[in-house]
């Protein structure tokens, strides 16, 4: 059904002895011809063990955080297409040959699955709403192409994953690899599937105010990373209509009487959009750099073929 294409599933866990072996069982029957790869993240319970005799191959990563795992198994493995889920038993599996064949069928890079729960238990609460009001905070910044941006459950070409920088270290990488896709203008699509709740006794990772924090602070580092001259271009507006608002009851006096009364508040207004002034010439400089910066990902993402030039090769070698 994947056209020759070698698929393979990776698995990020850490402490989820209640959950993995399910997840592995679940996915190597929805996707045979795949190979299961769990990376287990400094486990202190049985992951690894269960993991390896549910069929998976089991590597380590010794720092902890999502980010880091995801970095290192874009870095090790080697496949045509790439399933990415979380080991927590709550993704459906049955839905990975769709969103494979979606990929496939219309050459993406990305394919999300959009988590839709039946079950009151599937979210803590505010998550629903935290998504929402998260994912179009970030489709504001970048366009809305993407609706569930926590989703844990990923379908990728080789030439994102190979593209992909993974700097965060934690639950933000699923925001890095929106941005990513999102800044390169890669073709992408989400495609709803179910999401469970956790397993009796199994706990989530994710604390909703302090990694939701962390998120939002990575959003807007993404943000001025990217889009320099709209970030440093909005703090230099804002500067100089504070240099202005202070200035103009000077101006005012000054034209009335010829006197400057406040002198100080003067040298602060100039201060002040000098400030503003220097804000959007680091926005101006940045800009240029980010642009070349980002040439130089596209030129480097085009090196590896798409999903359908990938199996055409498949094909030709047989």
């Amino acid at each position: 059904m994947n056209r020759g294409l070698s698929v393979a599933v990776l698995i990020p866990c850490c402490n989820e002895e209640l959950a993995v072996a399910k997840t592995v069982r679940e996915f190597r029957q929805a996707i045979p011809q795949a190979v299961v790869y769990v990376y287990d993240n400094n486990s202190t319970d049985r992951t690894a063990q269960l993991a390896a005799d549910a069929g998976a191959v089991v590597r380590s990563e010794p720092l902890r955080g999502k980010g880091h795992v995801v970095r290192r198994m874009f870095s090790d493995v080697d496949a045509d297409i790439y399933v990415l889920v979380d080991g927590d038993a709550t993704y459906d599996a049955n839905a990975t040959q769709a969103m494979i064949e979606r990929l496939v069928d219309e050459n993406l890079d990305m394919v999300v699955g959009k988590r839709v729960h039946l079950s009151v238990d599937a979210y803590r609460r505010g998550h629903v709403v935290g998504n929402r009001v998260m994912s179009r905070f970030l489709g504001s910044l970048f366009g809305q192409r993407c609706t569930d941006l926590f989703s844990g459950y990923r379908v990728f070409s080789r030439r994102f994953v190979k593209s992909f920088p993974a700097l965060s270290t934690g639950f933000e990488t699923e925001t890095e690899l929106t941005v990513h896709a999102l800044r390169l203008d890669m073709p992408m699509a989400e495609i709803e599937t179910h999401y469970s709740a956790r397993p009796a006794g199994s706990e989530s990772k994710l604390k909703t105010y302090r990694h939701g924090l962390r998120i939002f602070l990575v959003m807007l580092a993404l943000f001025r990373n990217e889009r320099p001259l709209i970030f440093f271009g909005g703090v230099a507006s804002v500067l100089a209509v504070v240099s202005l608002g202070l200035a103009w009851p000077l101006v005012t006096t000054f034209a009335e009487t010829g006197l400057v009364p406040r002198l100080p508040t003067a040298v602060l207004c100039a201060a002040i959009m000098l400030l503003a002034f220097l804000s959007l010439s680091c926005g101006l400089i940045l800009d240029t750099v980010t642009r070349g910066r980002r040439e130089l990902r596209r030129l480097f993402y085009l090196q590896s073929p798409s999903v359908q030039d990938a199996g055409r090769a498949d094909r030709s070698a047989r």
